[in-house]
């Protein structure tokens, strides 16, 4: 029975002297995950630079403008002149950079803000198209070309945006919603020409042309933001992000812009 006893304790031993010289491996501890969330919480700032495009909606840009030239006139009442689809939509690529300020409150994964975005490059773009069409009229048959042409030039765009995301290890991935802002060129000219044929002898001929131009430039334009995106902490305070930015702007021209963008941003 001694015998027995001691032969235990001496295996029992063996094993503990094994143990102890096993190497401190971290699986042998625990998860590569166990380590601590990084803080996002505070001021930060950075900048960026993407690529996007441009889609914009030039359908009645001009109609105001025609509308007024022929107001009162056989032409206009009867075919309608103002109405024809002579611009539709467009799309055009562009770039940008700029950059970005905001600040986070952390509840421990939890991660909100506040962030205000800017980009300056060159978005927007152009239409161009011309109608022809003849009917009678006041007593006329009427040819009738109408002309038209418009530009959407997009300087300066940014947005005030509510952020909300999740801290899953070093990454930070959120969605934002917030406002578009902007400062844009803005160019519309029509012009509408043609001639008239009276239907009754002598059948005299009259031609006519009317044209105006509008624009105006810095015009700020509004609208609504959203977008999704993920920040990685590389070391310290620093980290880079990547992003994609939905902006819609309401005004003369029906417009949305789409970019895709990287950064670089310092948190305090």
């Amino acid at each position: 029975m001694r015998r027995t006893v001691l032969a235990m304790a001496l295996v029992a031993a063996a094993h503990g002297v094994q143990a102890a010289d096993l190497p401190d491996l971290p699986i042998l501890r625990g998860g590569f995950n166990d380590g601590v969330i990084p803080r996002w919480q505070g001021f930060y700032v950075g900048g960026q630079a993407g690529t996007g495009s441009s889609d914009m909606n030039f359908a009645g840009t001009t109609q105001d403008i025609v509308a007024k030239l022929l107001v009162n006139t056989a032409i206009e009442n009867v075919g309608r002149v103002s109405e024809w689809p002579v611009m539709g939509k467009k799309s055009q690529r562009g770039n940008g950079a700029g950059g970005f300020v905001g600040y986070n409150s952390q509840w421990d994964d939890v991660v909100l803000g506040i962030e205000a975005s800017y980009m300056h490059g060159n978005f927007g773009g152009s239409d161009s198209g011309t109608i022809s069409r003849f009917f009678d009229a006041g007593g006329s048959t009427n040819f009738v070309d109408y002309t038209a042409s418009s530009s959407f030039k997009i300087k300066d765009m940014g947005s005030i945006r509510a952020r909300a995301g999740y801290a899953w290890g070093a990454f930070l991935p959120y969605a934002f919603g917030g406002v578009s802002l902007g400062r844009a060129d803005v160019f519309k000219s029509a012009t509408v020409s043609g001639t008239q044929v009276q239907i009754a002898p002598p059948n005299t001929v009259v031609p006519f042309a009317v044209s105006q131009t509008e624009g105006q430039s810095n015009r700020f334009i509004y609208g609504y933001a959203a977008g999704l995106g993920v920040d990685v902490m590389l070391a310290g305070g620093l980290f880079m992000r990547g992003e994609w930015e939905y902006l819609k702007f309401v005004g003369p021209i029906d417009t949305s812009i789409n970019t895709v963008r990287g950064g670089l941003g310092y948190r305090f």
